[in-house]
């Protein structure tokens, strides 16, 4: 029954990593439910209340790092705050419209068309916003995978010491 257990933990984390390319996918969610599993199926004594508070900071980092990337790379390339709310919103629909490449298109197109309907900027500046827009995407999953990683190995550090 081990094996299972473990099987539906480790899931739980995969996923979780599933949703940094796909934004619908709540990651943290599933990281928290991985944890839960654990102390389910095993038991809650290794994650104290410590543990929870730590998590909990991760948590509030995931969050922010996805605020702040988009936020910075938008601005360093001269996009204004309907860029980017376009990318968040071309993030969102973007992957429906156009399955695994709508993921990156998405924000692009979305902070590209809001500076040029809002600010009415010219194309090239509007571009350059876009870009931004995908810079920031980027650096965003590899933040929050890195911190959803320390996640697990805290947890895993935690239960298997």
């Amino acid at each position: 029954m081990q094996i299972i257990y473990w099987s539906m933990i480790i899931l739980m984390f995969v996923v979780a990593f599933i949703g940094l390319i796909y934004p619908i996918i709540p990651s943290v969610l599933f990281i928290v439910i991985g944890f839960l599993l654990y102390g389910l199926f095993f038991t809650f004594t290794e994650l104290t209340w410590i543990f929870w508070i730590i998590q909990g900071l991760f948590i509030a980092l995931l969050f922010g790092a996805d605020y702040l990337a988009n936020l910075l790379g938008v601005k360093k390339f001269g996009g204004s705050k309907a860029a980017i709310w376009g990318s968040t919103i071309g993030l969102l629909v973007g992957p429906f419209i156009i399955p695994f490449f709508g993921i990156i298109i998405g924000p692009f197109i979305g902070a590209v068309v809001a500076e040029l309907l809002f600010h009415k900027k010219t194309f090239k500046d509007a571009l350059h916003a876009g870009f931004g827009s995908l810079i920031g995407f980027i650096s965003g999953v590899f933040a929050k995978g890195l911190i959803q990683l320390i996640m697990i190995g805290y947890f895993l550090f935690q239960v298997l010491r």
